[in-house]
């Protein structure tokens, strides 16, 4: 075989998922040659592969590049920003920023063994599936698998699975034996009902209840987040598939028995998208979760995770053929199933099936400091901030036993109730000395269900656009992560977050006590709130109150303003909003009841209208209560300059 020269750049990121190309896009931006080297052959990974019904927690949590790609989503629908959308639709977008930057993309090749010296990686080898290699040399790298591969074959120190909770004193770490997506007591777990002899049903383990949080290796289930259409034209049926085997199902007809739902949605997690599509999770004690299969995958040969995504495949496809097949299945649910097929123009190259599986945790980085549970509930703030999340501490089931002579799942955590807090820069960087110029973002250092609350795609690209930036900077510092300056990291985020050099817009949220003015007596609500809290008032006029959000704008000219909108039982039918321009006040009133928010989200920003804005103090946006016929709330006031 005709050796190949390497490849050299300046920066290689490994793994094409948004991430990946956030990360690719970022480093271009900042005039570095870059490589970009994607092991399957499309871009955007789960954000393309199915998941549109976009994870968010706070969409305060979501800034620069990632919150321009849900606006660049939005632009397709005609909308300011769009969360929920078609896989087609995401993945054009990502092709948009890799073209726009120019980036190269190597596809199709995975790393199979990486260079190092002197404590750092001086290249890495690159495999396509017919044996032919590649050699990349760069001088900074960005793991953004979500394997950690990367990281893996450069020495980093990593684990796999879950820590006792007594490791970094956590409530909700290690085995969890809790209620959610749980069966209900009495299912019985073999094969002949009442006869342990006779074999345990399919997907059930042999697996012990060990101690409430205590460790192990065992890993949370995957899943395909499904697209299916009921648009008879878009609709490929749903056919027999390869390696069929009803008998994996049977705990589905035995939870059935107990609970027979009205529709899908009592075991399927239904999200509807546009263009009649779905995004379908799991949902239940038995659904789309391949429970308990997914523990080898981490860490195994890649002719093993094939086979292993292929089981997963099968038993998805499987799941909605028996549905929609099996005369077991109450007859109300197979015809719903029915009405439902493949989508024709998704994965067109792919038997219109996602390539890309749900690998909701692989390996974990432990790197120079650990985001952990008290960082997720506000117990420790960390001051080296290069990102936010704010979803739930959520962790999917982990195996399915036997426990008092009844099926159970086990693993299954979900816990919120807390604000955006801040990701630390050193939880994407390994322990000084193991690998000096490669950056983590994915695979990042966080304790097992720490990561189930920063591991959301719109979180990922947030931290790929900060790694390719710490990449960049630490080119001017020997190539070591370590000296990086997060000052200047963080300053750059803030002054040029879509790394154009254009204007950035300005939000000014009610707890910018700063730029926030209230007149009388405002409630706090923390709950669907835009970031931490919001404003509230319930007195239904009866006093006048105001809040008065000032932004600091950085030159006069014209503004788009939104107005947050939260979700809200009992809100008022109108809020009477005040607008302070050059030539005066404005003054408009919004109906709330008119404006469309989404399902998945908190809220909506709604647009108030493009005014002139001076450059000082008199410029302004003041809700008021008066006439309020119920709840009046005061968010966020955001301005896009035009």
């Amino acid at each position: 075989m005709q050796k190949v020269a390497p490849i050299k750049a300046e920066i290689c990121i490994y793994g094409g998922n948004a991430a990946g190309v956030i990360a690719a896009y970022t480093a271009a931006k900042m005039n570095r040659k870059v490589i970009l080297i994607e092991p399957g052959f499309h871009l955007g990974g789960l954000t393309t592969g199915g998941l549109g019904y976009t994870d968010i927690g706070n969409k305060y949590a979501i800034t620069g590049l990632s919150l321009d790609v849900y606006r660049r989503i939005g632009k397709h629908y005609g909308k300011f920003e769009q969360w929920i959308f078609e896989p087609g639709v995401a993945e054009n977008v990502m092709k948009q920023y890799i073209a726009e930057a120019g980036v190269q993309v190597l596809y199709g090749h995975r790393i199979e063994k990486a260079e190092k010296e002197n404590g750092k990686l001086r290249s890495i080898t690159v495999q396509k599936e017919d044996g032919s290699t590649q050699q990349v040399i760069a001088g900074m790298f960005i793991d953004c698998s979500y394997e950690g591969d990367l990281m893996a074959r450069a020495g980093v120190s990593y684990t796999v699975g879950r820590e006792a909770n007594s490791l970094y004193n956590e409530t909700y770490n290690g085995v969890q034996l809790l209620d959610g997506h749980q069966f209900p007591d009495g299912i019985d777990p073999y094969k002949t009902p009442g006869d342990p002899a006779s074999g345990l049903v399919w997907g059930v383990s042999d697996g012990k209840l060990n101690e409430t949080g205590s460790g192990d290796k065992k890993v949370q289930a995957y899943n395909f987040r499904i697209c299916l259409s009921n648009l008879p034209e878009n609709r490929v049926s749903i056919e027999r598939p390869d390696n069929y085997d009803s008998t994996r199902y049977e705990l589905l007809l035995r939870y059935l028995q107990k609970k027979v739902p009205g529709d899908l949605w009592g075991f399927l997690k239904f999200d509807l998208m546009p263009n009649h599509k779905t995004d379908i999770n799991n949902n239940g004690p038995i659904s789309t979760d391949m429970i308990g299969y997914s523990h080898n995958f981490p860490e195994t040969d890649y002719a093993t995770r094939k086979k292993i995504q292929k089981d997963h495949e099968d038993y998805t496809k499987g799941l909605l053929y028996f549905i929609g097949h099996d005369q077991r299945m109450p007859e109300h649910l197979r015809n719903q199933m029915l009405q439902w097929g493949y989508p024709k123009d998704e994965y067109t190259d792919n038997g219109n099936w996602s390539p890309q599986m749900y690998v909701r945790e692989a390996r974990r980085m432990k790197g120079e400091y650990v985001m952990t549970q008290h960082n997720c509930e506000g117990r420790e703030v960390v001051t080296d901030a290069v990102g936010l999340a704010a979803y739930t501490m959520d962790s999917h089931n982990c195996q399915r036993i036997v426990v008092n002579g009844m099926v159970k799942n086990e693993g299954n955590v979900e816990v919120g109730g807390f604000g955006p807090y801040p990701i630390s820069y050193r939880c994407l960087i390994p322990k000084k000395g193991e690998c000096d110029n490669l950056l983590v973002p994915v695979c990042l250092s966080a304790s097992h269900i720490a990561y189930g609350s920063i591991r959301m795609e719109p979180v990922f690209m947030v931290l790929g656009q900060s790694a390719a930036i710490a990449a960049s900077l630490a080119l001017e510092n020997g190539n070591d992560v370590h000296k990086v300056d997060i000052k200047k990291l963080q300053d750059i985020l803030k002054k040029d977050p879509l790394m154009n050099g254009s204007t950035p817009e300005v939000m000014v949220d009610n707890d910018d006590r700063k730029n926030v003015t209230a007149k009388g007596a405002w409630q706090v609500l923390k709950k669907g709130a835009y970031g931490h809290s919001m404003f509230i008032d319930s007195s239904k006029g009866a006093s006048l109150k105001s809040v008065r959000f000032t932004p600091q704008l950085s030159k006069t000219g014209a503004y788009q303003i939104y107005i947050y909108i939260p979700k809200l039982k009992g809100m008022a039918s109108q809020v009477p909003i005040s607008i302070s321009t050059i030539s005066g006040i404005k003054k408009i009133v919004i109906k709330p009841a008119e404006v469309i928010v989404e399902g998945q989200t908190s809220g909506e920003w709604v647009s108030i209208g493009t005014y002139r804005l001076a450059k000082n103090k008199q410029s302004f946006v003041e809700i008021q209560n008066a006439k309020a016929d119920g709840y009046m709330p005061a968010d966020a006031i955001l301005f896009i300059p035009q």
